[in-house]
């Protein structure tokens, strides 16, 4: 079946689709939330990127099962984006509006962003995710899950989330008293839920594989904290250990949470298009990688075109950026979802962004029950997977050509950024592959007796 034929005969499968937006969605909206408080964003960010990624970009994408949405692998990137613009911010303003101030400078980013990748796009630039060495991608992914999973510490003891390693590890005395024995027991049960379910026993019943582990942990932490708030436990958690979204009382106070961009002040940073063209590479191998990936699991073997998806991320990276959403791109974890679910056309991408905008509109005081720790707990996972104990023996497996570039991609991203990751990895790798190189042409001297024509 071609892409013409599959947008043509978009609803002629919404018996299998519409079942998959389903599981989709509510795969999606933990990871919305979780990857929205691992970036030190308003959690409402999260859920305005699922939307962007389920109804824009499904509905531009040729991609017939690739569902995008806020990326774990931007996470870092955000998180230090923010920090660092937050920091240019007024002094006369409290500690809340300074984190405002550096959001609305992030979010020009995030539009630059999509505008190089739309750039990416009409100029064919979709067949560079089959030239980048793979050694720094995995780098990259690595360096990206190491992060994630550190930064999930704080969160998953339930003190505050902008709290350090080293800080937890040398202040342990301090901050001890603040420590959430509620937060630590909820996270614990989740990571077990997590385990659980990517036991290969799990994945083969049919039941779990619709019943996605992130949902039953969502569930879990939301009864488990209100049974310990019915019974008055010391367990109960409150305040900030719980997700915020706003409640709207009518259409303009909903329309008043949207962020907007601040133009006025970035776009005279050069901070900011250095950060939108990180956003635009990092978010664009991201894509093709899952792209590739996406193809290759579609039971009916359909090819996606590349530069057309660079150019709905794109896209969907500008309107998420001009409305308060985080950067989106296509993920694996929901587009696995979705083909595991029966989904055969991106009709169910788009109905499951419909499902997100549900969410926020019918019941955000639902969400607000969910405990911080439960999407730590998701993240944990996340994290790991990215930088999974097997990557690195088969990279060490393959030799010092391939392992270095990895380790100091990953090492370097954890360590300083992204940025100088990617470029370090890269150059190192282009070092090794240019050295390992042998001159395809031999000279040999006239006046050797040996030479023969």
């Amino acid at each position: 079946m071609s892409n013409q034929q599959n947008s043509k005969n978009i609803f002629s499968n919404i018996k299998q689709d519409f079942p998959a937006s389903i599981i989709v969605f509510l795969v999606a909206v933990p990871l919305c939330l979780g990857i929205a408080v691992a970036s030190g964003a308003p959690p409402l960010s999260g859920i305005i990127a699922g939307i962007i990624g389920g109804i824009v970009v499904g509905s531009i994408s040729n991609s017939p099962l690739g569902v995008s949405g806020p990326a774990a692998g931007l996470a870092s990137i955000v998180a230090v984006s923010i920090s660092d613009f937050t920091l240019l911010s007024p002094e006369n303003l409290s500690d809340i509006q300074k984190i405002q101030y550096g959001f609305e400078l992030f979010l020009v980013s995030v539009i630059i962003g999509g505008i190089i990748q739309l750039i990416l796009g009409f100029l064919k630039g979709g067949v560079v995710g089959y030239y980048f060495p793979n050694s720094v991608i995995l780098g990259m992914l690595g360096g990206i899950g190491v992060t994630i999973f550190m930064k999930q510490m704080p969160n998953i003891i339930g003190i505050k989330s902008d709290t350090s390693l080293t800080e937890i590890v040398f202040n342990f005395t301090e901050i001890s008293t603040n420590i959430a024995p509620g937060a630590i027991l909820i996270c614990l049960l989740s990571v077990g839920i997590l385990a659980l379910w990517e036991r290969p026993f799990m994945k083969k019943n049919k039941v779990f594989s619709l019943i996605q582990g992130p949902l039953v942990v969502v569930f879990l932490g939301i009864v488990l904290n209100e049974i310990f708030l019915k019974i008055g436990s010391n367990l109960a958690l409150v305040d900030s250990n719980l997700v915020k979204l706003p409640i709207a009382e009518n259409l303009n106070e909903f329309k008043s949470f949207f962020a907007v961009p601040n133009f006025a002040e970035a776009l005279t940073n050069p901070n900011i298009y250095i950060t939108g063209a990180v956003i635009a590479l990092v978010a664009s191998l991201e894509t093709l990688l899952c792209l590739e990936a996406t193809d290759k699991l579609d039971p009916d073997k359909r090819i996606s075109d590349p530069n057309r998806e660079l150019k709905a991320q794109g896209i969907g990276n500008i309107i998420s950026g001009l409305i308060g959403g985080l950067p989106v791109t296509q993920v694996i974890v929901r587009s696995s979802a979705n083909i595991q679910s029966g989904g055969k056309t991106k009709l169910s991408a788009i109905i499951h962004g419909f499902f997100v905008l549900a969410s926020l509109v019918i019941f955000p005081s639902l969400l607000n029950k969910l405990p911080i720790s439960s999407l730590a707990a998701i993240l944990l996972m996340v994290g790991y997977k990215l930088a999974h104990p097997s990557k690195f023996k088969e990279m060490w497996a393959k030799g010092n050509r391939q392992f270095a570039p990895f380790i100091l991609t990953l090492l370097i991203i954890y360590y300083v950024d992204m940025l100088w990751g990617i470029s370090i990895g890269l150059t190192i790798a282009i070092f090794i592959i240019l050295s390992s190189l042998k001159p395809a042409i031999f000279f040999q001297s006239l006046n050797d007796s040996s030479s023969s024509w």
